[in-house]
């Protein structure tokens, strides 16, 4: 999440054109997202991205051939509010939308 916040998205959208049409697994790891908003990870990342950003970011994928993906890192017994599961099941949402799109092409 530094070079995100330092960069802002030009590594990612190079990132995106060498990928070009290959197929692509999407692993979204929780902990990158600030623990503000996704409190229930083994790992918190203070300073990490917002749920705004991180919805944001996986969205830029599309176009991408999405063939599967998983969140990971999402601990419900850390966050008794449940926001982090909200978000991880938002996220996976996401990257099902991804898969579907890349299908229709």
């Amino acid at each position: 999440h530094d070079d995100l916040t330092r960069d802002g998205p030009a590594p990612i959208d190079a990132f995106l054109r060498r990928l070009g049409a290959a197929p692509t697994y999407v692993t979204f790891d929780i902990d990158v997202v600030d623990p503000a908003f996704a409190p229930g990870t083994g790992t918190p990342c203070v300073g990490g991205l917002s749920s705004a950003q991180a919805l944001d970011l996986l969205r830029r994928l599309a176009g991408v051939r999405v063939v599967g993906g998983d969140v990971v890192e999402v601990l419900p017994d850390r966050d008794p509010a449940g926001v982090t599961a909200l978000l991880a099941a938002h996220v996976a949402f996401e990257i099902i939308a991804l898969d579907a799109a890349a299908r229709r092409r």
